[in-house]
């Protein structure tokens, strides 16, 4: 199982038996199949979405389900991330209202610069886990 915690990972363990993506006959680059959960403070982030962002390459995201749970897609639904090094933010602010939003997770993950958390995808992986922390605060509403 591969963990982080808002730092820099390398993925490199055996998975089963996973085939990358390359390119898929349909033209575009090779994608590599990931996968994992999300957990804040050790329970899974029931909301928000999740975003591999790569300087020379497409982006590629997932919505987190309510297990924690994402698979990524870069060009057509599950097919994975292109390889390389990847900074991350996970977005997860709830509209309640057009003048509010609920915080389910501090807001520096939802922007790369300031989420800490970097991973280099080299090669399949289905139980990345990528592991968040309030610092001893909690979900707020934000209202402006």
């Amino acid at each position: 199982m591969h963990s982080v915690h808002s730092t820099h990972l390398l993925l490199s363990s055996a998975v089963g038996v996973a085939v990358l993506c390359t390119g898929c006959g349909d033209g575009r680059p090779e994608r590599i199949p990931v996968s994992g959960t999300v957990l804040i403070d050790g329970a899974p982030l029931a909301y928000g979405s999740i975003m591999f962002l790569n300087d020379h390459a497409r982006p590629a995201g997932a919505m987190i389900g309510p297990d924690g749970r994402f698979v990524l897609s870069c060009f057509a639904r599950g097919d994975g991330a292109l390889p390389g090094h990847h900074r991350v933010k996970i977005s997860a602010q709830e509209a309640l209202s057009e003048r509010s939003v609920r915080w389910h997770a501090p807001k520096r993950y939802a922007d790369e610069a300031t989420s800490d958390i970097e991973v280099d995808i080299t090669e399949p992986v289905d139980d990345l886990k990528i592991e968040l922390t309030w610092g001893g605060g909690q979900p707020f509403d934000e209202r402006w």
